[in-house]
């Protein structure tokens, strides 16, 4: 498959690409990776292939994974969101931000995130929003370091 972008860091290239079926264990894999995620993500693989089969079949979800001669790199699902709020804006949230453990502080999520962010701004989007953990102060540090603001109050209602 031919990648959607190549990113070149010292610690070597990139692609950027769709995720597949067959990356879906990698990317829950990344998920699972904190005392966060292992609380939250299950054993279902049927549920997790369901899910990918929705997000692969929905025109506005970008659900999206960087390789390396390694393996999954990173990963992060963008959602574009039409609404008529801020004159019919197309906004975009993203979700699932992970990068593997072997390339935190590599700059690999600077780079993945540029990339995403000019490709929201190629499909239209004036707005881009995230929620983050409160407890996750390293991801909260990133996303003031690349120019997101803490301007609203989150707010979630688990219903299952």
């Amino acid at each position: 498959m031919t990648p959607l972008a190549t990113l070149t860091l010292p610690a070597g290239p990139f692609t950027v690409h769709r995720a597949r079926a067959d990356d879906v264990p990698a990317i829950v894999g990344l998920l699972r990776d904190d005392d966060i995620g292992a609380g939250r993500e299950t054993a279902d693989a049927a549920a997790y292939a369901a899910a990918f089969a929705a997000l692969d079949a929905d025109p506005r979800q970008l659900l999206l994974v960087v390789r390396d001669d390694v393996g999954l790199a990173a990963t992060m699902q963008v959602t574009f969101i039409p609404g008529l709020s801020r004159g019919g804006a197309l906004r975009a949230q993203l979700e699932a931000v992970r990068v593997a453990p072997r390339l935190r502080g590599a700059g690999l999520g600077t780079a993945f995130l540029a990339w995403v962010l000019a490709e929201c701004r190629r499909r239209g989007a004036v707005l881009v929003q995230l929620t983050t953990d409160e407890r996750r102060t390293d991801a909260r540090r990133f996303y003031g370091r690349a120019g997101f603001v803490a301007s609203h109050v989150g707010m979630k209602l688990e219903l299952a």
